[in-house]
């Protein structure tokens, strides 16, 4: 383990960037919980005899039972970090996704066990890495012109969502980062990541447009730059990730 180990809880790690934070994060030594409706998901990965800092919880996360269980660290403690990158299943024909407010009560369930957890005596602050996407800026074009209709006119029901979802985060008073990623591609590059922050009550603090960022280089972004070192630059902001 890590000199300075952590608890870090995830929701949604099975796959995409979740999977890669959370590859990055257990080869650090850190400890980690992660919310898996199918656990074998997961534990083909990591095979349980090779990983003992994961702790598989199952089920969904929409379950307050079973996030609570995941953002408990040990008795009276929370987690140190709570990494969401929970989403739909995009559904072309109607442009729209599975669970249209998926994002949102994945919000209100974290934020709700938080809640209690503390009511029954649990100490301790999460800070909350949520992963959106760009194209929802309320400070001016975070994509490439190019690709304003697919954001604005495609992804509306998504983006509506995933709005909510960042809302309710920075109004709850936690501690957060909310990640924007470009459009997400798969494979690992050797591209420079160039990064946009923006305040959401005061605005853009720098700007970063692009087209396409990997999964799993967004993955090991989150690790290295709120996991393993907390970059003090990106709490309580919208951090923008591209090529």
């Amino acid at each position: 383990m890590t000199t300075d180990s952590k608890t870090v809880a995830f929701l949604g790690a099975s796959t995409g960037v979740g999977l890669s934070t959370l590859k990055h994060t257990l080869a650090a030594g850190h400890r980690c919980i992660a919310l898996c409706r199918v656990p074998s998901k997961l534990t083909a990965i990591f095979p349980p005899e090779t990983t003992p800092n994961l702790e598989i919880v199952e089920g969904n996360a929409h379950d307050i039972d079973a996030v609570s269980q995941c953002l408990l660290a040990e008795k009276g403690k929370l987690v140190d970090e709570i990494i969401s990158t929970i989403g739909g299943k995009f559904i072309f024909p109607q442009m729209t996704i599975d669970d249209a407010e998926v994002c949102r009560k994945g919000m209100a369930i974290i934020l709700e066990s938080l809640a209690q957890l503390r009511s029954g005596g649990a100490t301790g602050r999460p800070h909350v890495v949520v992963c959106s996407t760009t194209g929802m800026s309320r400070f001016g074009r975070d994509v490439p012109l190019a690709m304003v209709p697919l954001y604005h006119l495609l992804l509306k029901v998504p983006h509506r969502d995933k709005k909510i979802m960042e809302d309710r985060l920075v109004e709850s008073g936690e501690d957060y980062t909310i990640i924007h990623a470009s459009l997400l591609v798969n494979g690992e590059t050797s591209n420079e990541i160039r990064i946009g922050i923006e305040d959401p009550k005061t605005g853009r603090e720098s700007t970063a447009i692009g087209y396409t960022i990997s999964r799993e280089d967004t993955g090991k972004w989150v690790a290295d730059n709120l996991v393993l070192r907390l970059d003090q630059r990106y709490v309580n902001k919208i951090v923008m990730v591209t090529y």
